[in-house]
């Protein structure tokens, strides 16, 4: 059995008309990652005694006539920032080097409801901050496509695992565009749900107004299936929304494109831009139009000043978030202090990375007195009217399309020298999470060289049923998802 060719609707479709079992799924689910995790190392966490015993289990309910649930037998990664009962939960930061939570957040309790089998948890930048997965605490991932450069971040582990072909769905975290540029970078599809539809309830919180776990898959197919799975209102989670959530997303997903009004910001398209990535979505935007899609230029003015307002928002609110890790109730301690203030001085100096204190000093600096009104006052109106400018330009059009990265995957350590230059790689994708938005990356060409290349499509609040049409129709066209790397 080749699971890293399998997709997770045919394994389900396998285990219910009983051609192979839950259990030889595992079994080449952890062969597979004994050969591919030494050269990627997607990998925190493996689980592969509760694994086998969960697709046992599912074997012997199927073999008693039960229907299982839509994930039957499916194996999933999940980010490490994701609590997971019994299972350590680390945020890739020494400071939770040892972290095990007593209860499962909201979407792993789905996930188990639905039959899905966790695999393990996967690397990450050092909560969640970063755009490359080389600020984790313990390793430094790898992009299954060249192994010398970044799977992109902060859920580069995910990416990674579902594109070398480990698993076929896993889970991650996107507060600024952590689940769409890993997924580029990639070479698969991610999705980040309009913020509330998806439970945060024990997702380790980095900037909780803009945090929201979305799925990784293989195909777009896929990706709504386990969307289908993790979505919906929580009571644990007081910004989950009240809403008409669409149970089915595969219905209707063939209905193709033609009609649908789709804008493409010029803002995006500047200066900056590689090449190779602009050349790939005009072919892609082609295909659209020859599907019978009508695709406009449209304008998105205060797209770059939206980095500067993220990074201030995300800064506070990480500050705020972060401010429970002191070496007292759990987690890192250092071995020798004097008193309590030496104790939460050198826990988290010790402990944290050097990302995660520079985005604690920034958000702490601008949240101060005598600077909360010059900064994240102002961070939050500008915020305002980003929200107000795609309100506007989603009455024009059906969706919007845009590249995710401005750039291919770098070299591994060719940009961590220089912070700004990598916050700049998240251009494209910080503004959706500013406006709450739903957004799928999904792979539309290769560079010359061989690496993949995203691109982004953009909806409305709760219109990840059009977004998922669009990307189907699209990758039915491109023909790509047959394309694996050589790993």
């Amino acid at each position: 059995m080749k699971i890293e060719s399998m997709t997770a609707h045919e394994i389900r479709s396998g285990l219910i008309e009983k051609r192979f079992t839950a259990e030889a799924v595992v079994a080449a689910c952890f062969e597979r990652i004994r050969q591919a995790e030494p050269k990627i190392d997607a990998y925190l966490t493996l689980c592969e005694a509760d694994a086998m015993a969960q697709a046992r289990s599912i074997d012997e309910r199927i073999e008693r006539g039960e229907v299982p649930g839509k994930l039957a037998g499916v194996p999933i990664a999940v980010k490490d920032n994701i609590c997971t009962d019994g299972i350590k939960t680390t945020c890739a930061s020494k400071i939770l080097y040892d972290f095990i939570p007593p209860y499962d957040a909201t979407v792993a309790k789905k996930l188990k409801d639905a039959d899905a089998i966790l695999i393990g948890k996967t690397n990450m930048d050092e909560f969640a901050m970063g755009s490359s997965t080389e600020n984790s605490g313990f390793k430094r991932t790898r992009n299954p496509w060249d192994l010398e450069r970044v799977p992109g971040g902060s859920s580069g582990g995910s990416a990674a695992a579902v594109a070398a072909g480990t698993v076929p769905l896993a889970l991650g975290s996107d507060t600024g565009g952590s689940i769409r540029q890993p997924a580029a970078f990639c070479g698969v599809v991610g999705l980040k749900p309009t913020y509330g539809l998806v439970s945060r309830f024990g997702l380790i919180a980095f900037g909780s107004s803009l945090d929201q776990i979305g799925p990784f898959a293989g195909t777009v197919k896929d990706s709504a299936l386990l969307l289908e799975a993790i979505q919906g209102e929580d009571p644990l989670d007081s910004t989950s929304v009240k809403h008409a959530v669409r149970e089915d997303y595969l219905s209707g997903i063939e209905e193709g494109v033609k009609g649908m009004r789709i804008g493409i910001p010029v803002e995006f398209f500047q200066a900056g831009l590689d090449s190779e990535i602009a050349a790939a979505i005009q072919e892609s935007i082609e295909r659209l139009k020859a599907m019978g899609a009508i695709v406009e230029e449209m304008s998105l003015p205060i797209t770059v000043e939206g980095l500067s307002a993220y990074y201030i928002i995300s800064s506070a609110e990480a500050s705020s978030n972060l401010a429970r890790f002191d070496g007292i109730r759990y987690g890192y301690r250092p071995e020798a202090f004097e008193n309590l203030e030496e104790l939460m001085e050198k826990s988290r100096s010790e402990a944290f990375g050097a990302e995660v204190k520079r985005r604690i000093m920034l958000g702490t600096y601008a949240l101060s007195s005598g600077y909360y009104d010059a900064y994240y006052n102002r961070a939050q109106k500008l915020r305002s009217k980003i929200r107000e400018q795609f309100r506007e330009a989603f009455q024009r059009f059906d969706l919007i399309l845009s590249p995710v990265s401005p750039v291919l995957p770098f070299k591994s350590g060719e940009k961590s020298s220089d912070p700004i230059e990598m916050y700049l790689a998240d251009i494209y994708t910080i503004n959706i999470n500013l406006a709450g938005l739903p957004a799928l990356s999904m792979p539309c060409g290769f560079s010359a060289g061989g690496l993949p290349i995203g691109l982004q499509i953009i909806g409305p609040h709760f219109g990840e049923d059009r977004i998922l049409k669009a990307a189907y129709a699209l990758e039915q066209e491109l023909g790509l998802p047959d394309r694996k790397p050589a790993i």
